[in-house]
């Protein structure tokens, strides 16, 4: 940190339980003197804060919190700004930079990474993103659909393991289904597929299920859930996926 200046940390909590938390985020919020953040994510992390002012805002003002935190920062102090997951992805890093750039803030600014939702749910269901895979978000609030339905057949011809996320809300509840069936022109309905909802939250809960049978679990998905759709090699185990990377071509074992 540059002497005189203050410091913005842009910090990725992870999934939602402080076991979850990396050593660095803790230490972060611990040294800021003031934590902002959504009051979703605020909650999560509560058994960390100690006597730092807590500055609350809904979901959808980014914007305004990544300015409010730009400017706390200014005044010399250290700031954390909460981020749900990894802060680099779909988080608040970009638009918090992005603002500090036009601006020309004068604070020193560090992302701190965290475990992200694809990661989290990853773990739940074994190993199915072993190897390549892409990440698209469903949410067209920020992202044309028609960027979103070229990525998705992107992915799907490309037989990369394809993890969704924001897959449906109340007021944006079909590009769910849409999405499935791109993905079924260019893959079997017999990839396995695994349903995560609150990953390391409490009432977390898991489905596995197939490509062919994922819309009969409409009714399951929804903005607290991630969606991994294995690619041509994926394959159950048991209670898990297993996305081989390639070992069973070059060794024995």
């Amino acid at each position: 940190m540059t002497p005189g200046r203050g410091k913005l940390y842009i910090v990725g909590i992870g999934p939602g339980h402080p076991d979850q938390m990396t050593v660095a985020a803790q230490k972060a919020i611990a040294s800021s003197r003031y934590i902002v953040g959504n009051a979703t994510y605020l909650d999560q992390i509560k058994s960390i804060i100690a006597d730092q002012t807590i500055i609350t805002s809904s979901m959808g003002k980014e914007i305004a919190r990544a300015r409010e935190a730009l400017e706390l920062a200014s005044g010399n102090d250290n700031v954390s700004i909460i981020s749900g997951g990894d802060a680099g992805i779909y988080g608040m890093a970009g638009i918090a930079l992005e603002i500090a750039d036009k601006t020309d803030a004068d604070v020193d600014i560090e992302v701190v990474p965290g475990v992200t939702a694809a990661s989290a749910a990853a773990s739940i269901l074994g190993s199915p993103i072993t190897g390549d895979f892409a990440v698209i978000s469903l949410s067209d609030l920020l992202t044309p659909w028609e960027d979103i339905e070229r990525r998705l057949s992107s992915a799907a011809a490309s037989d990369f393991v394809i993890t969704l996320y924001n897959p449906k809300s109340r007021g944006r509840n079909t590009n769910f289904g849409r999405s499935i069936e791109i993905i079924k022109r260019h893959r079997k309905g017999s990839v396995p597929v695994g349903i995560v909802k609150d990953a390391f939250r409490g009432g977390e809960s898991a489905v596995l299920t197939t490509l062919g049978d994922l819309l009969d679990f409409d009714d399951f998905v929804d903005m607290h859930t991630i969606i991994i759709i294995g690619n041509s090699e994926s394959k159950l185990s048991g209670s898990m996926i297993i996305t081989p990377r390639g070992y069973h071509r070059k060794y024995e074992y």
